[in-house]
């Protein structure tokens, strides 16, 4: 029997100032209410998004630098500097450490929210790579690549420690799964809600998947009448699984077995505030997302933006 990965909340090392950025709500909102829009520093380019408490921290595919909005506020802060590389995919843990996907860096970082420090960093691969997304269970932090069929395994030891720079794990994907051309192939990742295994996504045909951590055995996942077309971030609470696809400007909502081996779809959300939301991220009640404008032409000036919805 697999051991159970329960979810947890969701390099050299290098100090970094602190530098805060006057973000103002895009949207107006009544007093004590948080704002439905969050405005995000022009050319920031988001990708990836993760909260704890009132907080949410973006990830900037552009410069690699992180952002964090107080999600009451709207004020948003620079903690990690630019790294010349992706940040996409971040997920923060109970330690307050935030581990970042480094895309075509092919790496990870983990960091400190406080202070912005980098506590680790990880080189999972060389090109072509692109460490897209992350998921932390009890006792692992896994990585997807989209270049390659193949999950990173960070392990985590007593106490949630941080391992050295060569312990992880690849794991290669076998069974249903089929690479498919050079384009963005595995992309979202999460549990099961049994915790015993792995979902994730596969951008270029739309399939979810159900995968093996201890062997990379992979089936696909029976959601009658449906595939999951430009499949982007993954988001379980529970037993509901939410599929963000990002072009579609739209969330898929579907209820999940306990194992993770089929489920059904229970509708969508959409947001006109929505202009390809890649990545979803849940805080005081509401579905957070960034919206990363793939289909607009960045330039320095392009204005960006997070859109908060109400949970189905």
């Amino acid at each position: 029997m697999n051991r159970p990965l329960r979810t947890t909340l969701g390099g050299a090392l290098t100090a970094v100032m602190l530098v805060t950025v006057a973000v103002a709500p895009a949207q107006a909102h009544p007093a004590g209410r948080p704002p439905a829009v969050l405005a995000l520093p022009d050319g920031f380019q988001p990708e990836g998004i993760a909260t704890a408490g009132r907080y949410a921290y973006f990830g900037s595919r552009a410069t690699g630098a992180i952002q964090r909005v107080d999600l009451v506020t709207g004020r948003g802060t620079t903690i990690g500097a630019a790294t010349g590389t992706p940040s996409l995919g971040l997920k923060v843990d109970t330690r307050g450490r935030l581990f970042v996907s480094g895309g075509t860096a092919g790496d990870a970082r983990v960091l400190d929210t406080r202070t912005g420090e980098v506590l680790a960093r990880y080189q999972f691969a060389t090109a072509p790579t692109f460490v897209n997304d992350v998921v932390l269970t009890r006792d692992a932090a896994y990585f997807t690549d989209s270049n390659r069929p193949v999950l990173y395994r960070l392990p985590l030891g007593r106490g949630g420690a941080l391992p050295p720079a060569d312990a992880f794990t690849t794991i290669t994907l076998t069974g249903a799964y089929a690479q498919v051309g050079t384009g963005v192939n595995l992309n979202g990742i999460t549990t099961t809600p049994d915790g015993r295994a792995l979902l994730v996504v596969q951008s270029s045909t739309g399939t979810l998947y159900r995968v093996d951590p201890a062997t990379g055995a992979s089936t696909v996942v029976d959601v009658p009448g449906h595939t999951f077309t430009n499949g982007d971030g993954l988001l379980l609470l529970g037993r509901t699984l939410y599929v963000v696809q990002n072009r579609l400007n739209q969330i898929a909502v579907v209820r999940l077995n306990h194992a993770g081996t089929a489920g059904a779809l229970t509708g969508t959300i959409t947001d006109p505030h929505f202009d390809v939301p890649t990545t979803v991220a849940e805080a005081l009640g509401r579905l957070y997302l960034p919206n990363a404008r793939f289909t607009t032409p960045p330039t320095p000036t392009t204005p960006y933006t997070a859109v908060a919805v109400r949970a189905h």
